[in-house]
């Protein structure tokens, strides 16, 4: 019989991550390697244990994503938020203390396009008066 897995999706900037969570021993996969070798920072390590550390349940479920699109960072903010999501669907009961904490808001934070006439999105050109 297959153990029981909760999908949940998580963006953040460009980055998207697919999320499952299934009871197990704390283990976590990111992309086929451990979550610590992926991710290389232990503050991005810090930031996907967030969910499970707010609810004192670290160590009781395995994690296993795929994330593409961005940069590490932003891959682990969309990390945080798909397994706040799938945490919640796995038991609505988690749901008060995860909003309250701000792990189910979708960080809607995007980098803005460069205009025309200007060096990027704001930063014009120099100008020279004489």
């Amino acid at each position: 019989m297959d153990t029981v897995r909760y999908y949940a999706t998580g963006r953040r900037k460009t980055a998207i991550a697919r999320v499952w969570i299934m009871p197990g021993t704390g283990t976590m996969q990111v992309n086929g390697k451990s979550a610590s070798d992926y991710l290389c920072r232990l503050t991005l390590e810090r930031i996907i244990d967030q969910p499970f550390r707010l609810l004192g349940i670290d160590g009781q479920y395995d994690v296993k994503a795929t994330a593409k699109g961005g940069g590490l960072a932003g891959q682990a903010g969309a990390l945080r938020l798909g397994i706040a999501r799938a945490l919640q669907e796995m038991n609505p009961e988690y749901r008060g203390a995860l909003k309250s904490a701000g792990l189910l808001t979708r960080d809607s934070r995007e980098r803005e396009r460069k205009k025309y006439g200007r060096h990027g999105a704001r930063r014009g050109f120099q100008w020279v008066k004489r």
